[in-house]
């Protein structure tokens, strides 16, 4: 066991969490996770099978005398997002994650954690191995790529579910149960450009924004966080006029959050370059003085390209109405919710840019909880993009979770939660896409809720968990389990 969970409670819970950290798990590469649930299984003497997508689902029989309760389906999924610090050496498809507490929150070493969605995966692990625990027929729901589309959910083969009612253990606040997601899509844009040699005498430098926070592109849209990205388009704007010309642009790495850095390789004149330090500097103070309460670790860099002395540039034109294009999406919240206070409705994030074979690929992701909100924003930034010139696709998204205020599963877990801890529970729907509203279209009649301990920064190498949070979480869990008829 790690010794960064030694002396944790509920013991399980960390025992398995470490032992999940240690196997690599990026989206489209669950095997080895998947083969450790299903072996776990076996070894506990419990049925499983996996469906034709990918997902497991495990078997615990009712402990005695809980044989006609109904049975609960338990959902986490396997995959997590891999993001890391630049000048961490770790490579997610080989090297474990290295856990480490850092007093009341558990953390990695320069790599997201992986604590979305492992909370979830590791709590399944630990009930299914508690003998102790009073409870129905349960069933233990573990899903594929949820965080690259969703995949696992919306492929989700129905038979392989008998319960009617789900715990979704993919939230982030403890003392909160939520009770309907947003839905959202993808937009992707590619623009196909012609190239001509850089300009004689010309300089390579490489001009990036690092040091940001990044985070999930729903769950933190109203922090007002820097996006690399858009920092980035507006600087590469003001250096266009001091005659640079780009080469390429890349940043951000996953469409589901904001983009901590980006950078891109120009040309400028070598008697601009006093010029350029001098802008540099200037965009940094201002980008610091927007940002600088909520994101402090911004940097704006300028360093020469060592043997950059010759490429391929865009011309003048094409890189104004790529980086105006850029400049014109919208990225941030849209709309606020007008009947659930503090919720986000709708919004918008530019996600990740890359530069391959010629090809500049842009990728934006909306979310609304209104369907027609949603259409609304995904037609504004198809709209801006077909004007900037841009071949776009449009994904097939996912829907939302309408809540559902009379649930029966959240009567149980309200007042489990106030027999516990003496107050009401927060009820609250997340301005996120969580798989409840796949599953309840792929499930029909699936009353549900979703839960988890306090989770910091996810989607990032800052992500956290709040350890004692992990505890009361646990109870929560284990009281709703003995609770249902």
């Amino acid at each position: 066991m790690s010794k960064a969970v030694e002396g944790l409670k509920p013991e399980l819970f960390w025992r398995y969490f470490a032992e999940i950290s240690r196997i690599p798990r990026p989206s489209k590469h669950e095997e080895r996770i998947a083969r450790y649930v299903l072996d776990t299984a076996e070894k506990l003497g419990l049925a499983a099978r996996k469906d034709s997508c990918g997902n497991v689902v495990v078997q615990k029989p009712a402990s005695p005398g809980r044989e006609r309760v109904r049975s609960i389906c338990l959902q986490s999924h396997l995959d997590m997002v891999c993001e890391k610090n630049a000048d961490k050496v770790h490579d997610f498809l080989k090297d474990p994650i290295e856990l480490v507490r850092k007093g009341d929150v558990m953390m990695a070493n320069g790599t997201t954690l992986g604590a979305d969605n492992g909370v979830g995966v590791a709590t399944n692990l630990a009930i299914m191995a508690d003998r102790l625990l009073q409870h129905g027929p349960l069933e233990l729901l573990f899903t594929i790529e949820e965080e690259i589309g969703l995949t696992g959910a919306l492929n989700l083969s129905p038979e392989i579910v008998q319960s009617r009612t789900l715990l979704n253990l993919d939230s982030e606040e403890e003392g909160a149960v939520y009770v309907g997601c947003a839905g959202g899509k993808d937009t992707f844009a590619r623009w196909t450009l012609p190239r001509e040699g850089a300009p004689a005498h010309a300089a390579g430098i490489v001009l990036s924004v690092k040091g940001l926070k990044g985070g999930h592109s729903g769950l933190e849209i109203d922090k007002g966080l820097g996006n690399a990205i858009k920092i980035l388009n507006r600087a590469l704007l003001r250096f266009f006029e001091i005659d640079a010309r780009l080469c390429s642009i890349d940043g951000g790495n996953m469409r589901n959050a904001i983009p901590r850095e980006c950078g891109a390789l120009l040309f400028l004149p070598k008697e601009n370059l006093d010029q350029a330090t001098k802008l540099v500097a200037e965009l940094d103070a201002t980008f610091r003085a927007e940002l600088g309460s909520v994101d402090p670790g911004l940097v704006l860099s300028l360093t020469l390209q060592e043997g950059s002395r010759s490429g391929k540039v865009l011309g003048k034109a094409d890189q104004q109405r790529l980086c105006r294009t850029i400049a014109a999406l919208p990225s941030g919240v849209q709309h606020m919710s007008a009947d659930i206070p503090g919720l986000v409705e709708t919004s918008s994030n530019v996600s990740v840019i890359t530069t391959a074979l010629g090809d500049i690929t842009l990728v934006t992701s909306q979310r609304s909880s209104v369907a027609s909100r949603l259409t609304e924003v995904v037609q504004t930034v198809e709209a801006i993009l077909e004007l900037g010139g841009a071949a776009i696709e449009i994904s097939d998204g996912y829907p939302g979770w309408k809540p559902n205020l009379e649930s029966p599963i959240l009567a149980v877990a309200k007042g489990c939660y106030r027999s516990l801890y003496g107050r009401d529970v927060e009820v609250k729907a997340i301005h996120a896409g969580l798989e409840c509203g796949i599953i309840g279209e792929r499930v029909p009649g699936m009353d549900m809720i979703s839960f988890g301990p306090t989770l910091e920064s996810v989607h990032s190498p800052d992500e956290k968990i709040h350890i004692e949070s992990v505890g009361k979480f646990w109870d929560f869990l284990v009281a709703i389990l003995a609770s249902v008829e």
